[in-house]
Protein backbone atom coordinates (compact mmCIF):
# COMPACT_ATOMS: atom_id res chain seq x y z
CA UNK A 1 0.00 0.00 0.00
CA UNK A 2 1.09 3.31 -1.14
CA UNK A 3 2.52 5.29 2.03
CA UNK A 4 -0.25 8.51 2.46
CA UNK A 5 1.09 11.57 0.53
CA UNK A 6 2.01 15.21 2.47
CA UNK A 7 0.99 18.58 1.52
CA UNK A 8 4.22 19.99 -0.06
CA UNK A 9 3.15 23.47 -1.44
CA UNK A 10 1.06 25.52 -2.89
CA UNK A 11 1.14 27.08 -6.59
CA UNK A 12 -0.23 30.43 -6.96
CA UNK A 13 -0.30 31.41 -10.84
CA UNK A 14 0.68 35.05 -12.27
CA UNK A 15 0.51 36.81 -15.42
CA UNK A 16 4.31 38.05 -14.50
CA UNK A 17 6.19 37.38 -11.09
CA UNK A 18 6.16 41.44 -10.47
CA UNK A 19 2.49 41.29 -10.46
CA UNK A 20 2.68 38.13 -7.86
CA UNK A 21 4.98 39.82 -6.07
CA UNK A 22 2.95 42.51 -5.67
CA UNK A 23 -0.25 40.78 -4.96
CA UNK A 24 1.35 38.75 -1.93
CA UNK A 25 2.84 41.48 -0.53
CA UNK A 26 -0.16 43.95 -0.71
CA UNK A 27 -2.01 40.61 1.39
CA UNK A 28 0.44 39.27 3.19
CA UNK A 29 2.93 41.78 4.04
CA UNK A 30 5.62 40.21 3.19
CA UNK A 31 8.24 39.71 0.05
CA UNK A 32 8.60 36.41 -1.28
CA UNK A 33 12.31 35.32 -2.27
CA UNK A 34 13.86 34.83 -5.82
CA UNK A 35 13.22 31.23 -6.78
CA UNK A 36 14.42 29.92 -10.51
CA UNK A 37 13.64 29.07 -14.08
CA UNK A 38 12.43 25.55 -14.77
CA UNK A 39 14.12 25.12 -18.57
CA UNK A 40 11.65 22.22 -19.69
CA UNK A 41 8.74 23.88 -19.23
CA UNK A 42 9.59 27.80 -19.78
CA UNK A 43 8.26 28.99 -16.39
CA UNK A 44 10.26 30.89 -13.31
CA UNK A 45 9.08 31.22 -9.99
CA UNK A 46 9.50 32.96 -6.60
CA UNK A 47 8.96 31.52 -3.08
CA UNK A 48 7.32 31.88 0.45
CA UNK A 49 8.11 29.77 3.21
CA UNK A 50 4.96 28.54 5.07
CA UNK A 51 6.68 25.82 7.72
CA UNK A 52 9.36 23.93 8.67
CA UNK A 53 8.36 21.49 5.00
CA UNK A 54 6.02 23.79 3.14
CA UNK A 55 5.47 26.90 0.75
CA UNK A 56 4.05 28.84 -1.63
CA UNK A 57 5.37 28.99 -4.89
CA UNK A 58 4.51 32.17 -7.33
CA UNK A 59 5.00 30.95 -10.75
CA UNK A 60 4.57 32.63 -14.27
CA UNK A 61 5.73 32.04 -17.90
CA UNK A 62 9.28 33.18 -18.26
CA UNK A 63 9.19 35.72 -20.88
CA UNK A 64 13.38 35.23 -21.83
CA UNK A 65 12.49 31.32 -22.12
CA UNK A 66 12.02 29.33 -25.26
CA UNK A 67 8.90 27.93 -25.24
CA UNK A 68 8.72 24.29 -24.24
CA UNK A 69 7.71 21.58 -27.10
CA UNK A 70 4.58 20.95 -25.28
CA UNK A 71 1.65 22.23 -22.86
CA UNK A 72 3.46 24.40 -19.92
CA UNK A 73 1.91 22.79 -16.26
CA UNK A 74 -0.62 24.05 -14.44
CA UNK A 75 -2.45 25.03 -17.57
CA UNK A 76 -0.64 28.06 -17.52
CA UNK A 77 -0.93 28.33 -21.55
CA UNK A 78 -4.98 28.26 -21.81
CA UNK A 79 -6.16 31.60 -22.58
CA UNK A 80 -8.83 30.77 -19.65
CA UNK A 81 -6.20 30.97 -17.38
CA UNK A 82 -4.08 33.85 -18.98
CA UNK A 83 -7.58 35.68 -18.92
CA UNK A 84 -7.85 35.39 -14.96
CA UNK A 85 -4.31 35.72 -14.25
CA UNK A 86 -4.57 39.40 -15.78
CA UNK A 87 -7.24 39.96 -13.40
CA UNK A 88 -4.96 39.05 -10.49
CA UNK A 89 -3.26 35.82 -9.33
CA UNK A 90 -5.00 33.20 -8.29
CA UNK A 91 -4.21 29.93 -6.80
CA UNK A 92 -4.48 26.94 -9.40
CA UNK A 93 -3.78 23.85 -6.91
CA UNK A 94 -1.70 22.26 -4.97
CA UNK A 95 1.42 19.58 -4.83
CA UNK A 96 1.97 17.14 -2.74
CA UNK A 97 4.83 15.00 -1.68
CA UNK A 98 5.30 11.20 -1.23
CA UNK A 99 8.11 8.80 -1.40
CA UNK A 100 6.70 6.34 -3.50
CA UNK A 101 5.19 8.12 -7.05
CA UNK A 102 4.65 5.26 -9.27
CA UNK A 103 2.74 4.08 -6.30
CA UNK A 104 0.17 7.44 -6.01
CA UNK A 105 0.16 7.20 -9.98
CA UNK A 106 -0.99 3.84 -10.05
CA UNK A 107 -3.35 4.12 -6.78
CA UNK A 108 -5.18 7.63 -7.86
CA UNK A 109 -8.11 6.34 -9.81
CA UNK A 110 -8.04 9.96 -11.98
CA UNK A 111 -5.13 9.79 -14.21
CA UNK A 112 -2.59 12.50 -12.64
CA UNK A 113 -0.30 12.74 -15.53
CA UNK A 114 3.12 11.19 -16.63
CA UNK A 115 6.16 11.52 -14.53
CA UNK A 116 8.92 13.77 -15.36
CA UNK A 117 12.21 13.99 -14.03
CA UNK A 118 13.00 18.17 -13.51
CA UNK A 119 15.23 20.20 -11.98
CA UNK A 120 15.90 24.03 -10.66
CA UNK A 121 18.69 25.18 -9.65
CA UNK A 122 20.80 22.77 -6.96
CA UNK A 123 17.20 20.77 -6.46
CA UNK A 124 15.56 17.57 -8.38
CA UNK A 125 12.31 15.59 -8.57
CA UNK A 126 9.99 13.38 -10.28
CA UNK A 127 6.54 15.09 -10.89
CA UNK A 128 3.33 14.46 -12.64
CA UNK A 129 2.48 16.10 -15.40
CA UNK A 130 -0.74 15.60 -17.32
CA UNK A 131 -0.14 15.59 -21.61
CA UNK A 132 -1.90 18.72 -22.25
CA UNK A 133 -1.06 20.56 -19.17
CA UNK A 134 -4.22 20.96 -17.49
CA UNK A 135 -5.17 20.75 -13.71
CA UNK A 136 -6.76 18.12 -12.51
CA UNK A 137 -10.46 18.68 -11.07
CA UNK A 138 -9.89 22.05 -11.37
CA UNK A 139 -6.75 21.53 -9.45
CA UNK A 140 -8.37 20.05 -6.78
CA UNK A 141 -6.63 16.54 -7.01
CA UNK A 142 -3.03 17.77 -6.59
CA UNK A 143 -0.34 17.53 -8.63
CA UNK A 144 2.71 14.76 -6.38
CA UNK A 145 5.93 15.16 -6.58
CA UNK A 146 8.79 13.34 -5.30
CA UNK A 147 11.86 14.97 -4.31
CA UNK A 148 15.32 13.78 -5.26
CA UNK A 149 17.58 13.10 -1.39
CA UNK A 150 16.60 14.92 1.52
CA UNK A 151 16.89 18.38 0.93
CA UNK A 152 13.37 20.75 0.69
CA UNK A 153 13.18 24.04 -1.05
CA UNK A 154 11.37 25.37 2.43
CA UNK A 155 14.46 24.77 4.54
CA UNK A 156 16.89 27.14 2.29
CA UNK A 157 13.98 30.33 2.49
CA UNK A 158 14.03 32.69 5.33
CA UNK A 159 11.01 32.78 7.67
CA UNK A 160 8.87 35.48 7.32
CA UNK A 161 6.59 34.97 9.65
CA UNK A 162 3.83 33.08 7.49
CA UNK A 163 1.87 29.86 7.92
CA UNK A 164 -0.69 27.76 5.59
CA UNK A 165 -3.37 27.28 8.50
CA UNK A 166 -5.79 25.24 6.74
CA UNK A 167 -6.70 24.56 2.99
CA UNK A 168 -10.17 23.49 1.60
CA UNK A 169 -11.69 22.42 -1.85
CA UNK A 170 -15.63 22.86 -3.07
CA UNK A 171 -16.67 21.15 -5.90
CA UNK A 172 -20.15 20.62 -7.46
CA UNK A 173 -19.76 16.92 -7.46
CA UNK A 174 -17.60 16.23 -4.48
CA UNK A 175 -18.26 12.43 -4.47
CA UNK A 176 -16.65 12.41 -7.86
CA UNK A 177 -13.44 13.87 -5.95
CA UNK A 178 -13.34 12.01 -2.86
CA UNK A 179 -11.54 8.78 -3.95
CA UNK A 180 -9.09 10.60 -5.35
CA UNK A 181 -8.23 12.32 -2.02
CA UNK A 182 -8.60 8.95 -0.40
CA UNK A 183 -6.04 7.03 -2.42
CA UNK A 184 -3.49 9.57 -1.59
CA UNK A 185 -3.76 9.43 1.79
CA UNK A 186 -5.19 13.15 1.92
CA UNK A 187 -8.70 12.91 4.12
CA UNK A 188 -7.16 14.67 6.81
CA UNK A 189 -5.00 17.01 4.85
CA UNK A 190 -7.81 19.00 3.04
CA UNK A 191 -11.58 19.55 3.85
CA UNK A 192 -13.42 19.07 0.89
CA UNK A 193 -17.20 20.05 0.75
CA UNK A 194 -20.19 20.47 -2.15
CA UNK A 195 -20.72 24.37 -3.83
CA UNK A 196 -21.64 25.66 -7.06
CA UNK A 197 -18.46 26.25 -7.74
CA UNK A 198 -15.10 24.45 -7.96
CA UNK A 199 -12.56 26.40 -5.65
CA UNK A 200 -9.42 26.12 -3.46
CA UNK A 201 -8.66 28.62 -0.64
CA UNK A 202 -5.70 28.69 1.28
CA UNK A 203 -5.92 30.39 4.54
CA UNK A 204 -2.16 32.03 5.68
CA UNK A 205 -1.54 33.85 8.57
CA UNK A 206 1.42 36.59 7.73
CA UNK A 207 2.20 40.00 8.84
CA UNK A 208 -1.13 41.38 8.20
CA UNK A 209 -3.16 38.80 9.95
CA UNK A 210 -5.41 35.71 8.58
CA UNK A 211 -5.96 35.98 4.96
CA UNK A 212 -7.21 34.08 2.16
CA UNK A 213 -5.83 33.44 -1.65
CA UNK A 214 -8.51 31.49 -3.76
CA UNK A 215 -8.39 29.91 -6.88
Amino acid sequence: MTAACELDHLVLGAQTLEQGAAFIESLLGVQPQPGGAHVAMGTHNLLLRLGARAYLEIIAIDPAAIAPGRPRWFGLDTEHTQRQLREEPRLLTWVVRTQDIEGAVRNCPIPLGTIHRMTRGAFSWRITIPDDGALQCGGLVPTVIQWDGDAHPAEKLEERGCELLKLETFHPAAGSVAPSLAALGLERTITLAHADAIRLIATIRGPHGIRTITS
